[in-house]
């Protein structure tokens, strides 16, 4: 029986960090990388891990046009074609990586 609950508990943990991709994580992959953990460039932020909250604040003022500096132009044409239910599927999946 504990070989069966530690199994099941395995099986948990890998399915609810590895969460399904959401549709439009292909764009977001070419730059921050596999699970967003390896960005092409040390410029790019690691997106594994984050705040589900502060990832979806952030798309949502790349989108809007509010965030500036930095590479705020590619993120506000990345995320021009995102809605809001694509910005907290892309959140949700990154919080979960590790």
């Amino acid at each position: 029986m504990k070989k069966i609950l530690s199994i099941t508990a395995l099986v948990f943990i890998s399915l609810n960090t590895y969460a399904e991709k959401p549709a439009k994580e292909a764009s977001c992959a070419a730059c921050h990388g596999a699970l967003g953990a390896k960005p092409i460039t040390p410029l790019y932020p690691k997106l594994n891990g984050q705040n589900q909250a502060y990832l979806e604040a952030a798309l949502k003022a790349y989108k809007a046009g509010d965030r500036k500096g930095g590479m705020a132009g590619v993120m506000a044409a990345q995320s021009t074609g995102l809605s809001d239910a694509d910005i907290k599927a892309l959140a949700a999946y990154y919080a979960k990586q590790k």
